[in-house]
């Protein structure tokens, strides 16, 4: 059976240039991996082909003998070589290609410079503060579990101050390759663990790693106005780099605690405040506490209900880098009277007879409504 035109394999006219080759055989090769298409033997015969069709045209020389001399140009001790079969001059090389085409792995991969330093990990520490350290600012200490620089080989890993080499097994990449049928599986060097280097005589305090742990003390200056999940980095505090390498960074997130009396949002601070009903009814001013410490009045208007809301100017959360503050905003809880002497209740009953309707509109609008829906159901 003659084999397809490669143009047409790739889904591609004859003129097309690089980039379109590579961006539909991209597209195509996705979309009939053998991963993705288990047991599918149709999907994998056409990724062969699609494969193929790639090797051969993305390459100048193959492309213009193929355009050429066609599939000829193959066969029979042409350029590919080899006899039948569906990846004729298909190296391990251009395979590798693939491979980084579809997943993005290094493609022959680098050997690594023997002495080259290697950055240090950055670290994470989270970090709880109350409402009100995030509203003045503070300075908190903090311990933290980390790796420095070996003091005893001064950070080279060798016990006799020799440099590494590169690691003989993998030729410094710090992955090998094997091949296993179709597929080119990549791993980690099991020599040198992925380092691509190897210490011949490591040091004895770091075992060759150039770094051993330490518990460090930080001093962490937090900001007013901080909010929940805010990150201060701290350069250079992160773990120590291999060979010297630069020192990672630490980033310290912050947690607001829970509140029993305040609610923030950004720089805003809610606070639910209970007020006796005849301030409510008559009206009044009373002091609330703020976040700050400090207590603030607020003037209640004759007739407040529960769930009314007053603000307060500038009593609220520092905006964080600003010099400036959010608002407080306090929402009323009208209480109800309890644990009343019978002269009490005695006055109570005698100004609600007193009062009748008018005094409470809703109350007295809400049961006509209810009167007037049970008439029309019993008409």
């Amino acid at each position: 059976m003659s084999k397809q035109d490669y143009y047409e394999t790739l889904d591609v006219d004859r003129s097309a240039d690089a980039s379109v080759l590579k961006s539909s055989y991209r597209k195509l090769a996705m979309q009939y991996h053998p991963d993705r298409n288990q047991g599918d033997q149709a999907a994998e015969a056409k990724f062969k082909e699609i494969s193929e069709a790639y090797e051969i045209l993305k390459d100048d020389q193959k492309r213009a003998a193929y355009d050429q001399f066609g599939h000829s140009a193959f066969e029979n001790g042409g350029m590919g070589g080899g006899g039948g079969g569906g990846f004729h001059g298909f190296e391990a090389s251009g395979f590798s290609d693939i491979f980084e085409d579809l997943f993005g792995m290094a493609g022959g991969g680098r050997r690594r410079d023997p002495n080259a330093a290697q950055r240090g990990a950055d670290l994470r520490y989270n970090l709880s503060v109350t409402l009100e350290d995030a509203f003045r600012g503070k300075s908190e200490k903090i311990t933290i579990p980390t790796s420095v620089p070996c003091d005893t080989c001064n950070g080279n890993g060798s016990k006799d101050g020799s440099k590494p080499s590169a690691c003989t097994q993998c030729n410094g990449v710090g992955k090998v390759r094997s091949q296993q049928g179709f597929f080119m599986v990549e791993r980690t060097c099991p020599s040198c663990q992925g380092q691509g280097l190897v210490i011949e005589n490591p040091c004895n305090d770091c075992h060759g790693s150039g770094k051993t742990n330490k518990n460090k003390t930080l001093d962490v200056k937090i900001p007013a106005g901080v909010e929940e999940g805010t990150r201060i980095r701290l350069s250079g505090e992160g773990k120590a780099g291999t060979r010297n390498g630069q020192t990672g960074d630490l980033y310290i997130f912050i947690d607001i605690e829970y509140h029993p009396i305040f609610q923030r949002d950004g720089s805003t601070v809610f606070c639910e405040v209970p007020i006796p009903m005849t301030t409510a009814t008559l009206g009044g001013v009373i002091e609330v506490p703020t976040v700050g410490g400090e207590k603030a009045e607020v003037k209640i208007t004759p007739g407040t209900s529960t769930g009314q809301r007053f603000q307060i100017s500038g009593k609220g959360m520092p905006v964080l880098n600003r010099g400036t503050h959010g608002d407080m905003v306090i929402e009323t809880i009208v209480e109800t009277p309890v644990n009343l002497n019978k002269k009490q209740k005695d006055l109570l009953r005698d100004f609600a007879e007193e009062c009748g309707d008018d005094v409470s509109p809703e109350a007295s609008g809400f049961f006509n409504k209810v009167k007037e829906l049970w008439e029309d159901l019993t008409d």
